[in-house]
C-alpha cells in the first residue's frame, strides 16, 4: 500500500509526538525518584524562592566528620598540640575558612565545593553530638566527652594508631560519630519530637524568614543526615557504592546535573548510606532502598498538605515512614557490628596461628586487627545512640562481650581510665576467648536484629569454639 505525501508527513508527525511523549515520561518518571525541588507551600511566603528542600547544615557536618577522620591520622606518635588545636576546629569549633580535607577532588573525580563554608556556614559536630552517657566506655562519659577524649589521645597516636592498647582512632571517632549524630540527630530528633503535633508546625515557617515550614525542614534535614545524593534512588546499591569511594565510573553515576563537578551538597554519598548501599550489593537486603523510599514519600506528604497544618492522619503516615527509616537504620548499624565482629575473628585466628607456628607474622595481622576493633567498637556503640534503647540486656551483653578494648596478643585488655586518662590494663582470659566472644555478637545481631547481609559471617565455628573452650570458661568482658 502506497502513502500519499501528506498521509507520510501525518505518520511521522504522530510518531514524533509520540517519541516526545515518552520521553517526557521517562524524564518525570526520573524526576520522581529525586528528592530534590519541592515547591513552596509556605503560605504568605513573598521571597524569590521556588524549592522549599534545604539541609545544607546536615552535609556540612558529614564533611567535617569526613575531614575530622583524616585528622586524626596525622599524629607522629608524640604530644601534638597543633594538631590536636586543628581537630577540634572541626569537631566543636564553627571557625570560618575551613578547608574540606575530605571528600577532595581524586583524579577525575572532581569536587565542586573546597570549604565547609561554600556548603553551610558556622556548623560543628559536638553540638549535635549524643549527649547521654555512654556505658560502652569507662568513666561514665557523655559523647561529647569521649569523641574530645579520643582527639586528644589520636593527636599524640603515631598516625592515630595506638598498638600499645589496641586503639585504632580514627576509626573509633568515624564510627563513633555515625551513629552519636548522624542516627541520633535523624531518629531522636527531626524524625520523634519534630514530628509532634505541637513542635515546627506546618503552617509556620521553621524559622523567620524561611522559605520551607516547620515540618518540610525537619524532614529534609533528616534526609540530610542519611547522606545519600539527591537522585539516589535512580541507582543500585553498587553504583552508589562507586561515588561514595570515589571510583572513575561512580563520577558520571554522580554528576546528576552534568557540569563536570561533584556537588557535596546534592551528588555526593556519605558514610551511613554508604554503609546501607554496601549490603545492599549482596542482594540479601534494600536498607538503603527502604530509607530512601520513606524519605521520599514523607516528603511528598508534607508538600501535598500544601503548607496547612498536617491532620492527624498525615502524620500518623509520616511516623510510619520515619519507623521504616529507623528500622532500617538501625539494621545497618547491626549488620556493621555483624561484619567487624567478623573481621576481629579472622584477624585474631591469623594472629594465633603465627604465634602458634612460633612465627614473627603478626604485625600486620595485628595492625588491621586493631583497626578492624575500632570499627566493631566505634559501630557497636553508635547502635546504643538511637531513640529506642535497645530491648532487654542487649546493650549489656554486647559491651561486656567486646569490652573497653581489645585483647592483645599477650593478653592483656584495657579494663579502666584513670583520673589522669592512662588506660589501666589487666589479664583477660586469652585470645581464644575473645575469639568466641566475638561469634556471640555475630549471634545476639542476628537474634536481636535479624541481620540478613552478614557479611563476613564466622558462625559456623561457634560451636567447635565452644567446645574447645567450654562454654563454662566464656565468661563476658567487663
Amino acid at each position: 500500500m502506497c502513502l500519499s505525501k501528506v498521509s507520510l508527513v501525518k505518520l511521522l508527525s504522530v510518531g514524533l509526538i509520540a517519541i516526545a511523549s515518552l520521553m517526557l515520561t521517562i524524564s518525570a518518571q526520573a524526576s520522581e525518584k529525586v528528592y530534590g525541588k519541592f515547591p513552596v507551600t509556605l503560605k504568605g511566603y513573598s521571597g524569590s524562592k521556588t524549592n522549599s528542600v534545604s539541609y545544607t547544615g546536615q552535609i556540612a557536618r558529614h564533611v567535617l566528620h569526613d575531614s575530622l577522620k583524616k585528622l586524626a591520622a596525622k599524629g607522629n606518635g608524640k604530644p601534638n598540640p597543633k594538631l590536636k588545636s586543628l581537630m577540634m576546629s572541626y569537631y566543636s569549633s564553627k571557625d570560618a575558612g575551613r578547608a574540606i580535607i575530605a571528600p577532595k577532588t581524586k583524579g577525575s573525580f572532581v569536587v565542586k565545593q573546597t570549604l565547609v563554608d561554600q556548603i553551610s556556614k558556622k556548623k560543628n559536630l559536638s553540638g549535635k553530638t549524643y549527649k547521654g552517657t555512654i556505658s560502652g566506655m569507662p568513666n561514665n562519659m557523655t559523647g561529647p566527652e569521649l569523641v574530645t577524649f579520643w582527639i586528644d589521645k589520636a593527636s599524640s597516636a603515631n598516625k592515630g594508631v595506638d598498638s600499645r592498647n589496641g586503639y585504632n582512632y580514627p576509626q573509633l571517632i568515624s564510627k563513633f560519630i555515625m551513629g552519636a549524630v548522624f542516627y541520633n540527630q535523624a531518629v531522636d530528633n527531626y524524625l520523634d519530637e519534630k514530628l509532634s503535633a505541637t513542635k515546627k508546625p506546618n503552617n509556620k515557617p521553621y524559622k523567620k524568614g524561611a522559605a520551607y515550614t516547620g515540618k518540610e525542614h525537619s524532614w529534609d534535614e533528616a534526609f540530610g543526615y542519611y547522606g545519600v545524593p539527591a537522585h539516589g534512588l535512580s541507582f543500585s546499591g553498587k553504583q552508589l557504592y562507586l561515588i561514595a569511594k570515589q571510583k572513575p565510573e561512580g563520577f558520571s553515576i554522580a554528576d546528576f546535573n552534568g557540569d563536570g563537578k561533584i556537588d557535596l551538597y546534592k551528588e555526593m554519598m556519605f558514610a551511613p548510606a554508604y554503609y546501607a548501599a554496601s549490603y545492599d550489593k549482596s542482594n540479601k537486603t534494600t536498607y538503603g532502598k527502604n530509607i530512601s523510599n520513606a524519605f521520599l514519600d514523607g516528603r511528598r506528604l508534607i508538600s501535598s498538605a500544601q503548607g496547612e497544618i498536617l491532620s492527624d492522619a498525615q502524620r500518623s503516615q509520616l511516623r510510619k515512614y520515619a519507623a521504616i527509616i529507623e528500622k532500617n537504620w538501625q539494621k545497618t548499624l547491626a549488620e556493621s557490628v555483624f561484619k567487624y565482629a567478623g573481621s576481629v575473628y579472622k584477624d585474631l585466628k591469623k594472629i594465633n596461628a603465627s604465634m602458634a607456628d612460633e612465627k614473627d607474622k603478626t604485625k600486620k595481622a595485628e595492625k588491621a586487627y586493631i583497626k578492624h576493633w575500632g570499627e566493631l567498637k566505634g559501630f557497636s556503640l553508635s547502635l546504643q545512640t538511637g531513640r529506642a534503647k535497645l530491648g532487654g540486656d542487649t546493650a549489656v551483653r554486647l559491651n561486656r562481650l567486646i569490652g573497653f578494648g581489645p585483647v592483645m596478643p599477650n593478653s592483656s585488655q584495657v579494663v579502666d581510665i584513670d583520673s589522669n586518662g592512662n588506660y589501666v590494663k589487666d589479664q583477660s582470659s586469652g585470645i581464644e576467648e575473645y575469639m568466641l566472644h566475638m561469634l556471640k555478637v555475630q549471634k545476639l545481631m542476628i537474634d536481636k536484629f535479624n541481620v540478613k547481609a552478614r557479611k563476613n559471617d564466622q558462625l559456623a565455628s561457634l560451636d567447635q569454639m565452644i567446645k574447645k573452650l567450654g562454654d563454662s570458661s566464656s565468661a563476658e568482658n567487663d
